[in-house]
């Protein structure tokens, strides 16, 4: 029997997109961690810890042009560009500043450097209507939001957030987004994503891009019907779907009040408890735990505690589910199936919180802008 041929993803392009305007000299964001030695470090596997969104979309059954169709990946990234200068956060890298006594590496921060978000444009062997059927599509959409590591030792040299357009077979497209929870949570870059449909659309209503040719041509073979032969010369890399990691972990979110009063490590116990009673036998306490919070001068605090389970932990373990009062708030409360592009709604979202720090669950607290309830994440490993 002839060995089946496995899907593949083809990396066509890969660039990166800069604000339009500069953030300007020394703009940083503290991330302080604690919980740990001094300086408490953030290690390999901690650094990819991470949000994805993936939107899908159906593409133009009959082109009204076929220059619209062609120019598509140009106008994702000048409309990226065009956001980013009103976001440069999600521009920035990490990096672990030096100590002025001996070159002692110091706390950690994202630099607003305007070194902007990579952009990776793919294409996929298979209808898009197939690939929401499979089986095994949270594994496989891993594809569709690709991701390179952040390197613990020169992490301002690798990008935190990458953007992937990424066409199928029968003309539909996905809108991949993979963010470090280090650069922003989920509530952060679902508001960001909501800026750059607007100004997407805002951009496309106002007339052509202002890309140099050399670039519409290079991105033409995108949507081009004869698209197959010419990419296979422009191909960076092709990659099985299969082979790409998917998240061994499992994510859900409460509603919580909000408050100065709130203790962070007894809601995020309180959170892990409740989840873990809802997954039921498929997920146990984790023994560490690690909570993402805004702190009050404008920091993002990372601080390691314990679950309680008798293991050894940097942090004695909080009181669990006490007084807090937990409702259940689902990914499709923030808004991802309402981001229109080219005046579409997705036909599908889906949202997941990647963290391959094994037996470690993850709480990220998050506050929405004038709201009285805080939004949380709580992201368990699968046993």
């Amino acid at each position: 029997m002839a060995a089946m041929t496995a899907t593949m993803i083809h990396v066509e392009s890969m660039q990166t997109a800069v604000p339009t305007r500069i953030t300007g000299a020394g703009r940083t964001l503290p991330v302080a961690v604690s919980g740990g030695e001094a300086p408490p470090p953030l290690t390999a596997a901690s650094l990819q810890r991470r949000f994805r969104a993936v939107l899908y979309y159906r593409g133009i059954e009959q082109l009204q042009a076929e220059e619209e169709e062609e120019e598509r990946a140009v106008w994702v990234k000048e409309s990226l560009s065009a956001s980013l200068a009103d976001h440069p956060e999600m521009a920035g890298r990490l990096r672990r500043r030096d100590d002025d006594d001996g070159g002692v590496r110091g706390p950690w921060e994202v630099r607003l450097n305007d070194n902007g978000v990579r952009l990776v444009q793919a294409s996929v062997d298979m209808p898009m209507s197939a690939f929401l059927e499979a089986k095994d599509l949270a594994r496989r959409e891993a594809a569709l939001a690709l991701w390179t590591d952040v390197d613990v030792h020169e992490p301002e040299f690798c990008a935190p957030f990458f953007m992937q357009l990424t066409r199928f077979q029968d003309g539909g497209y996905a809108i991949g987004a993979s963010c470090s929870l280090l650069l922003a949570d989920p509530l952060s870059l679902v508001d960001f994503l909501k800026a750059w449909a607007r100004t997407h659309a805002e951009m496309r209503a106002r007339g052509k891009p202002v890309a140099p040719p050399a670039v519409i041509q290079y991105a033409r073979y995108l949507q081009s019907p004869g698209a197959a032969a010419a990419a296979v010369v422009r191909r960076l890399k092709s990659v099985p779907l299969d082979s790409c990691s998917a998240a061994a972990a499992t994510t859900m979110l409460f509603r919580a009040a909000a408050g100065a009063q709130v203790d962070r490590h007894a809601l995020a116990a309180a959170c892990v408890d409740q989840a873990v009673e809802t997954l039921g036998g498929n997920a146990r306490k984790p023994p560490r735990l690690t909570v993402l919070a805004a702190g009050g001068s404008g920091e993002l605090r990372v601080e390691a505690c314990g679950c309680g389970d008798g293991e050894e932990t940097t942090t004695p373990p909080p009181p669990s589910r006490g007084h807090h009062a937990l409702r259940a708030a689902y990914w499709g409360d923030l808004g991802l199936g309402e981001i229109a592009l080219d005046g579409s709604e997705p036909v599908h979202v889906s949202c997941t919180v990647v963290s391959p720090c094994a037996d470690e669950g993850l709480v990220v607290l998050m506050a929405p802008a004038g709201g009285a309830e805080l939004l949380i994440s709580v992201t368990v490993p699968n046993y």
